[in-house]
Parts: C-alpha cells; sequence; structure tokens
C-alpha cells in the first residue's frame, strides 16, 4: 500500500515539475531583475553553479540629452556567452524603486507585471523590445536586467546569472524651454481650446493615447486655437503642445 501511494506520488510530481520547467521557459512572474525594487533578487536562487564566460548589456536609441515625454524607445538586451540558452528579465525604475514607464513586448519577449521577460530560451541571448517614457517628470530611471546563461539541460543546474543596468537621464525641460499653455473645456466631447502663451504664435497640438500612439496631430495658433476632438475614443490622453523651441504637455480625458 505505501509503495502504491509513492507511485501515485511521482506520478503526481512530473506533471508539476514539468509546468515549473515550461513556466522558467516563459519567464517568471516575480521580480527577478535584479533591481531595488525587486529587492535585488536575480534567479540564482536556483540558477547557479555554471560559467560561460557571460556578460551582458543594456543599450537603448534614448539620445544623450535623455528621454522625452511620453516617447517610446527601443531597448536592446544584448549577450556574451558560451552558452546554448539564455533567458532575462528587465524593469525600469526611477530613484525612488517605483516602477516607470510603459513597456511593449518584442520577438521572444512578454510583459509580466510592469517587467519584460523571455517568453521562450535564446540561443543569441539578444532581445529587442519598446519602453515608453512616462507622460511626466518622474527623474532618472535606471533599467535593470538579469540574465541567466543556461546549460540546456532542462533543469537549473549548471547555469550562469549576470545583471547588468543602464541609467540614462530624463529631459530635463528648463523653464525658458517649458511651454504653459491653457486647455479648456478639459474633459471634453467635441472641440477644445488650446490657449497659446503670450509670445507664442503656432504651434502644433499631439494627442497620444495610454500606449504612446498619436492618435491626433492639429496646427493651433493665438487666433486659431479650437482643435475639433470628436475622432479621438473616449479615454485619457496625454496632449503634448510643441513650438520650435517650448514643449509642454497636459492630461485630456476625452469623454
Amino acid at each position: 500500500m505505501k509503495k502504491d501511494y509513492i507511485f501515485k506520488l511521482l506520478l503526481l510530481l512530473i506533471p508539476v515539475s514539468a509546468l515549473i520547467l515550461m513556466s522558467n521557459a516563459g519567464g517568471v512572474a516575480e521580480g527577478r531583475s535584479g533591481s531595488p525594487g525587486d529587492g535585488g533578487n536575480t534567479c540564482t536562487g536556483c540558477h547557479s553553479g555554471g560559467n560561460f564566460n557571460a556578460s551582458a548589456t543594456i543599450l537603448s536609441d534614448i539620445p544623450a540629452s535623455g528621454y522625452s515625454f511620453n516617447t517610446p524607445y527601443t531597448i536592446n538586451v544584448v549577450t556574451t556567452s558560451d552558452a546554448s540558452t539564455h533567458g532575462f528579465q528587465l524593469t525600469a525604475e526611477n530613484s525612488g524603486t517605483t516602477k516607470i514607464g510603459v513597456f511593449t513586448a518584442g520577438v521572444g519577449s512578454r510583459v509580466i507585471n510592469k517587467r519584460v521577460t523571455h517568453s521562450g530560451t535564446s540561443t543569441s541571448g539578444n532581445w529587442s523590445f519598446i519602453w515608453t517614457s512616462p507622460s511626466s517628470n518622474e527623474g532618472d530611471v535606471t533599467f535593470y536586467a538579469a540574465v541567466n546563461a543556461a546549460n540546456g539541460n532542462s533543469g537549473t543546474s549548471g547555469d550562469e546569472i549576470v545583471t547588468t543596468t543602464l541609467t540614462p537621464t530624463t529631459l530635463s525641460i528648463s523653464e525658458a524651454k517649458r511651454l504653459n499653455f491653457g486647455l479648456f473645456p478639459n474633459p471634453a466631447a467635441d472641440n477644445v481650446t488650446i490657449q497659446l502663451p503670450s509670445g507664442t504664435e503656432n504651434a502644433t497640438a499631439q494627442f497620444y493615447d495610454y500606449l504612446g500612439r498619436l492618435a491626433l496631430s492639429e496646427k493651433v495658433t493665438r487666433t486659431k486655437d479650437e482643435v475639433a476632438v470628436s475622432s479621438l475614443s473616449k479615454g485619457v490622453y496625454i496632449l503634448k503642445v510643441i513650438t520650435e523651441d517650448k514643449i509642454g504637455s497636459q492630461k485630456f480625458v476625452k469623454n
């Protein structure tokens, strides 16, 4: 009788173990990026013991001057190692360990709990995806990534974890470069008035949806300051008003 219980237990453990392995192959939901907000945790608690001369780098197309608000940027995780397979997890945090921006998955990755991770193991260890910056100044951002250089044995032993960071700065808009404009009514269903400040004759008004996509762009002037927004779907938008040398932004709600 005891042998039957042991045999049944082993049968039960087989699918559970397979589920765990498949879950890890598709990335984990818990914080394992090595960031302060993730408690500095990586996958070393499970994956360890290997040495593949691994190193990893985070690359981006964020300008040296810093990121602009509500703007999509391409982020790359690039790995160099002797390993046969790789996985990763990455997140973005400000100095207060608040996760900022919105990730959009690329080939071989997926987004879980404000982190981007692999959706399957990669032989190259290279991934590319989109990070859309916050719509307001949340300070400098740091990207944290942990990469697993694995031996491909479908287990957790004999793997190597490496970490890396990237810290571009926020685009600090000085008062001289900030455009202060009026917006009313807000919320609105059909039309809004964009009141340019004294000394500003014309500008471009751009409405971005919550995914950072440009939904509407219109020219405005001091005398032609009304914009029809009836074509926009209901929801929250970021309105950016841009001149040749200034930029301003406000949240707009479409009824």
